[in-house]
C-alpha cells in the first residue's frame, strides 16, 4: 500500500490538548492508517488528512483522492452551516459560546476557520485555536484552521473536501467561518446547508461593509454583540434588517429568513438560533429540498475543481513558463496590452481562442 509523508510547513499555535498532534512522529502512513485514523476520531491522525487533502504536492493529492473515495460512505450525513460578516463582528466568541453550546447537547462539532493569507509573504496567522481556547479543548469539538491562500470567496480550495473528512470521523455539525471581508463570501453558501450572516448593532448604516449578495443568500442574520447598552441599537438593527429581507427574493421559496439578536459573549439568542437552524433542517429535509441542494453543490464542486486544475495546468505548462517572464516584462512596460497577453499564454497552453472566447 502507498505510504506519504505529509508535512506542510506551516507554523500555528498548538493548544494544550493538541499537542499530541505535534509529537506525532513524521512516519509514513498508509491509506489504511489515514481511513481507521479518520473513522476512529484519532485526533493525530486526523490532523495528518486534513494536511494531506490541503497539500498542493501531486503525490500527497493523488493519496487524498483515494482517501477521499473511501471515507465518502461514511460523510454527508452531518449539519453544514456557513458563517461569515463583517470584520468585527465577534465571529470568533460566538463560535466558541454556540460550539460549546451544541457540544452540551449532545453534538460533535467541528469548526472549519479560514485565515486570510498575506498578499505579500502568502503566510497566515492561524490563530483561531487561540482565540477559541474553551472549543479547544472541549473533547467534543474540533477546530481546524486553514489559510486562504489568496482564494476569493472566504474559504479555501479544500474546504469542501476537509468538510468530508470531518464528517466521516462523526462530526455532526460542521460551522465553517469565513474570512469575513464581507464583500465576495457567497461561496461558502454553496457548500453548506445553512447560510448565517452576523451584523453589528449600532453601526451607522449597517448595510455597509456587506453586500446585498451576501444578504439575499442569507438564511438567518444574527446581530451579534446585543448585550447590555447594545440592546436599543441591536433592537433598531433588527427592525432594519428584517425590512431589508422583506423586499429581496429568499434563497429558499419555504423559509422566510428571521433576524435574531444574540450575543456570543453572553450567550443570549443561541438557544434560538440553533432552534431556527433545526427547524430550517427539518423542513429541506422533509420537502426533498435538502437532497436537491447537496446535489447542487456536488455540481458546483466539480465546476470550482475544474477551473482550479485546469489554472495549475495552465501556470505549470512548460511553454507558459517559458514565454511568461517576457509576457510579464512586456505588459509590466506598458508595450503589451493585457487581452495580447492573454492571447499569448491561452496559445501557449494550446488554446486558439479570439479576444472574445
Amino acid at each position: 500500500m502507498t505510504a506519504l509523508s505529509v508535512d506542510t510547513g506551516r507554523v500555528s499555535v498548538t493548544p494544550p490538548n493538541d499537542r499530541q498532534e505535534a509529537r506525532v512522529k513524521r512516519a509514513s502512513l498508509s491509506l489504511d492508517d489515514y481511513v481507521d485514523g479518520v473513522l476512529s476520531r484519532d485526533r493525530a491522525r486526523l490532523a495528518r488528512a486534513i494536511s494531506l487533502v490541503e497539500s498542493s504536492n501531486p503525490d500527497h493529492q493523488k493519496l487524498a483522492q483515494e482517501l477521499l473515495v473511501r471515507l465518502a460512505p461514511h460523510a454527508g450525513s452531518a449539519h453544514r452551516i456557513g458563517i461569515t460578516g463583517v470584520p468585527g463582528v465577534g465571529k470568533s466568541t460566538f463560535i466558541e459560546c454556540f460550539g460549546n453550546l451544541l457540544t452540551g447537547k449532545g453534538h460533535k462539532v467541528a469548526v472549519l476557520a479560514v485565515d486570510p493569507s498575506s498578499s505579500r509573504s502568502g503566510g497566515s496567522i492561524l490563530g483561531d485555536k487561540t482565540r477559541m481556547e474553551t472549543l479547544a479543548n472541549n473533547p467534543d469539538a474540533y477546530i481546524r484552521p486553514s489559510p486562504s491562500s489568496g482564494r476569493l470567496g472566504g474559504v479555501t480550495r479544500t474546504t469542501r473536501e476537509t468538510m468530508l473528512v470531518m464528517e466521516a470521523a462523526g462530526y455532526d455539525v460542521i460551522l465553517v467561518e469565513t474570512v469575513g471581508a464581507g464583500q465576495n463570501e457567497t461561496v461558502v453558501a454553496d457548500m453548506t446547508d445553512f447560510f448565517l450572516v452576523l451584523m453589528l448593532p449600532g453601526a451607522g448604516d449597517e448595510l455597509q461593509g456587506i453586500k446585498k449578495g451576501v444578504l439575499e443568500l442569507a438564511d438567518l442574520i444574527a446581530v451579534n454583540k446585543s448585550e447590555g447598552d447594545n440592546e436599543q441599537k441591536a433592537e433598531a438593527a433588527r427592525q432594519h434588517y428584517a425590512n431589508a429581507l422583506h423586499i429581496m427574493t429568499p434563497a429558499t421559496a419555504a423559509w422566510r429568513p428571521p433576524v435574531l439578536k444574540i450575543s456570543g459573549l453572553t450567550g443570549l439568542g443561541l438557544d434560538d438560533l440553533w432552534e431556527s437552524i433545526d427547524a430550517h433542517r427539518k423542513l429541506l429535509s422533509e420537502s426533498g429540498d435538502l437532497a436537491e441542494v447537496r446535489r447542487r453543490q456536488r455540481i458546483k464542486w466539480m465546476w470550482s475543481m475544474i477551473e482550479d486544475k485546469l489554472m495549475d495546468a495552465v501556470k505549470s505548462h512548460p511553454d507558459v513558463r517559458a514565454c511568461l517572464p517576457e509576457v510579464r516584462e512586456s505588459v509590466e512596460a506598458g508595450t503589451m496590452t493585457v487581452p495580447v497577453a492573454v492571447l499569448k499564454v491561452l496559445r501557449a497552453f494550446g488554446l486558439d481562442v479570439g479576444l472574445n472566447g
